[in-house]
């Protein structure tokens, strides 16, 4: 049996999960979250408008407080707007953000607050383990973690001399001191990035931020359809990358080259054009063998990467489709309308 004062040492945690329409994935991310173990903890979740089971499922859990989103403040997204409510209820010294379709392994929160203060990081996030499942997810995923992992390098973002800053708003651990100390997420309401304009200001106020892949930690399925798929990623990327539409172009091609030279060294060979085949078919070789490499480090499985070739063409239409809506001013995500005002980081 533990003893009192073991229990009363253990830091105090205060884990707000906001959730709109998350009937299909509250239950198991409640369920990993109540059986965590090694600290103090309260859990928040705060409903945001939902219209399906949501809120039901939730007061199932006898540990976990409910509560009501407040009213969306003008120009704010959704998520800014429930967190914002939810934190006001919050007494622990450390804060976790965590969506509801996250699930966390036994053990991992005791685990990352003892892993901030080895780094003597203020705010923590992991990228949690991608679970993919069906042809869209498995095809586009891997590449779009490939690029996110070469545009925020989690060394980079961990190294105090660089001006580098980001965290996935999967899982942002982050003390209570330095999240009232810039702001919290009432900083960057406006923001449909909140997880990076989060990690830009604590950075920004000289506190140390540490990020990396935490598949060890939370594994999450992001989307269950290809709307959903859609949808989100047309929500993100345009604000992810700065030069979407150049990006676009660059994966276009090299998808086209690769495909291109592949069927040229066929169509040569059959021609006995040897010199010819061999030059394309290297063309092609090199390419994949580089995009290998690239989504290699994105932490998927072998099929996964395997499908993302035909990932890029799909990677460069959401990349566009991205920009193009932001352009409008008409992003949606979860059945509401984000004009362009509400759209920066």
């Amino acid at each position: 049996m533990e003893m009192p004062d073991a229990a009363a040492k253990r830091p105090m945690v205060s884990v707000i999960v906001p959730a709109r329409n998350e009937e299909a994935s509250l239950a198991a991310c409640l369920e990993s979250l109540v059986a965590q173990s090694g600290v103090s903890l309260e859990i928040i979740v705060v409903d945001d408008g939902s219209t399906d089971r949501t809120k039901e499922i939730a007061q199932s859990f006898p540990a976990v407080q409910v509560l009501e989103s407040k009213p969306l403040r003008p120009g704010w997204s959704g998520k800014n707007n429930a967190l914002v409510s939810g934190i006001k209820k919050a007494h622990g010294q450390w804060l976790l953000f965590t969506d509801a379709d996250t699930v966390h392994r036994p053990g991992s929160l005791a685990r990352s607050i003892g892993e901030a203060g080895q780094h003597g990081a203020a705010l923590l996030s992991y990228s949690p383990e991608q679970d993919v499942r069906g042809f869209w997810e498995k095809a586009v995923m891997p590449v779009i973690f490939a690029e996110l992992a070469s545009r925020y390098r989690p060394a980079e973002v961990s190294d105090p001399a660089s001006p580098a800053a980001a965290a996935n708003g999967q899982y942002i651990l982050v003390t209570r001191e330095a999240y009232d100390a810039v702001g919290g997420h009432a900083a960057v309401g406006k923001s449909l990035l909140e997880d990076v304009a989060l990690a830009r200001l604590v950075k920004a106020s000289g506190r140390k931020i540490f990020f990396r892949y935490g598949g060890d930690a939370v594994r999450t399925r992001m989307y269950r359809s290809f709307e959903q798929l859609r949808e989100g990623w047309t929500k993100n990327l345009a604000l992810l990358f700065p030069l979407p539409v150049q990006l676009a172009i660059l994966r276009l091609m090299e998808f086209v080259l690769i495909v291109g030279g592949a069927t040229v060294a066929v169509v040569m060979g059959s021609r006995a054009r040897w010199q010819a085949s061999a030059a394309a078919g290297m063309v092609a070789l090199v390419l994949t063998v580089l995009l290998m490499q690239r989504v290699r480090k994105a932490h998927f499985s072998w099929d996964a990467n395997c499908l993302a070739l035909l990932g890029l063409p799909l990677f460069a239409y959401l990349l566009l489709r991205s920009r193009i809506l932001y352009w409008r001013g008409n992003v949606s995500w979860k059945g509401r309308t984000y004009s362009a005002g509400a759209t920066s980081i």
